[in-house]
């Protein structure tokens, strides 16, 4: 089959509807949004343009199946996830190939995405059977006292686009496992992989109106008022700081369990005694994830004055070595970014470094032609003022500044709101340990430049979030504690 025929087909098989109750349906209105392919500006297909009678609907769903899947054996709830998993696996190339249609990145990434998804509903499967509590004395001896751990209740999901599949798993495994039920609002941009694993739930065996899934192109007008209704108990956010801050007002109203991964500022930390080799390798993986698209990426590095030059130079050159291009085709590395709107911002702040005195290595030009392309750019001797260095990038951008000691790396790595990654490079295990107990984030890669990992809780501080999801802490975020106390 050619790569043509495999993307229609792709996209073919994915349903267009909404999934409420169990039951894929058009928008009560009837209406439709494009969904866009960034690497050509075309349109892939249209998918229903929920409305907020739609968004009712789905919790209203949620709401009725609450307590049967509460009441579902956790086998039963394991077994589940572990079929979901199995199936996600099994149909991982078709999936890589519908995401870099929607999303822009390489099918190689997309594919890792697709298994790194998958790998939440493996985790949580085996969550979903340690659901503990506790039975303790009461200091005087008369009572006793006994802790339960019980599902916080139905909860809505709202997923970004960047990483349109992984955001919902690692959101839905550990609701499921819990006991939860959910409604997912996924980005408009990017809502067929979320769509796909609706039917893949369906088709594991998944109750109706456990997960229900509404597409549209009114966030606020359709999850406003969800975040209003009483009977909606849970929230849980990826995306922008600003939105974040919305929401968290918002559900005040209501007095809800939030769960915010919002943005980050991560700051790349390499000292002179790094081994360059990795530290370069690891600022490749660091920045060019996602095609930078990514709230973990580096979006700044200092490295000690006597090696920085020569760590832009091999940057550098690994950066101009990647083939940009469509997603789908061979080779590629380097995808689009997702809108037109996200390429002039990351080419505003390029320039505004530059402006200020920031030094070309590599890239910062425009390409011609159709596609929402930014080539991979190094810019040496960025003044600390500029700001790429205070605004999230989301683009394949690498500024490059200095510092002259381990108090002035450490106090530069925090001089930012956000706080979600860090990462260090050092071959010297006490700088190593001091460095990663300064640094304000929830997550440090040390000598390494990827942190992600299903078993591990992800998160941050600061103004990047609530919350941790992955690991037994994201479990702990769709469940209520209990105590009962018991007169002997």
């Amino acid at each position: 089959m050619s790569i043509a025929a495999e993307e229609h087909t792709v996209v073919d098989k994915v349903q267009k509807k909404l999934y409420i109750g169990g039951e894929w349906r058009d928008a009560s209105g009837g209406g439709t949004l494009e969904v866009i392919d960034p690497a050509t500006e075309e349109p892939l297909c249209e998918v229903a343009d929920a409305t907020p009678e739609d968004a009712k609907a789905a919790l209203d769903a949620a709401v009725s199946m609450q307590a049967e899947w509460a009441a579902t054996p956790a086998n039963d709830r394991a077994g589940i996830l572990w079929k979901a998993f199995e199936l996600i696996v099994e149909r991982a190339d078709e999936l890589a190939v519908l995401m870099t249609l929607e999303m822009g990145k390489p099918v190689s990434e997309s594919k890792a995405e697709i298994i790194y998804a998958a790998d939440f509903f493996r985790w949580f499967s085996g969550e979903a059977l340690r659901t503990d509590g506790s039975y303790k004395q009461f200091a005087n001896g008369t009572s006793r006292v006994l802790v339960m751990k019980q599902p916080v209740g139905p909860s809505l999901m709202i997923t970004p686009w960047n990483f349109p599949l992984a955001m919902g798993t690692r959101k839905l495994g550990p609701a499921l496992a819990a006991g939860c039920t959910s409604v997912v609002k996924p980005a408009s941009q990017t809502p067929l992989s979320m769509l796909a694993l609706g039917q893949i739930l369906e088709e594991v065996g998944l109750p109706g109106g456990v997960v229900n899934i509404f597409t549209t192109s009114s966030s606020g007008g359709t999850t406003g008022p969800l975040i209003e209704d009483p009977r909606l108990r849970k929230l849980s956010f990826t995306g922008s700081t600003e939105v974040g801050r919305n929401l968290i007002e918002a559900s005040a109203k209501n007095v809800l369990k939030v769960s915010m991964e919002l943005g980050g500022n991560a700051p790349f930390l390499v000292f002179e005694d790094a081994d360059l080799d990795e530290a370069v390798e690891g600022a490749l993986l660091a920045k060019m994830r996602n095609i930078g698209e990514a709230c973990t990426a580096a979006n700044r590095f200092h490295v000690a004055e006597p090696i920085r030059e020569e760590f832009a130079r091999r940057l550098a050159e690994k950066m101009a070595s990647l083939k940009i291009g469509r997603g789908t085709e061979d080779d590629v590395k380097v995808g689009p970014l997702i809108d037109q709107p996200s390429r002039e911002k990351v080419a505003e702040l390029v320039e505004d470094a530059l402006e200020r005195g920031a030094k070309r290595v590599i890239g910062g030009e425009l390409p011609d032609g159709r596609g929402y392309f930014y080539p991979p750019t190094v810019l040496d001797e960025v003044p600390p003022e500029a700001r790429v260095f205070h605004e999230e990038i989301f683009g394949p951008v690498a500024p490059v500044g200095t510092f002259a000691s381990e108090e002035e790396a450490i106090a530069r790595a925090n001089d930012t709101e956000y706080g979600l990654v860090a990462y260090v490079f050092t071959r010297d295990i006490k700088r190593a340990i001091r460095v990663c107990e300064g640094l304000e984030t929830g997550m440090v890669g040390l000598n390494q430049g990827m942190v992600s990992n299903a078993g591990a809780p992800f998160g941050g501080v600061k103004q990047s979030g609530i919350g941790r999801e992955g690991g037994h802490e994201g479990l702990e975020e769709f469940l209520e504690t209990k105590y009962v106390a018991v007169n002997l």
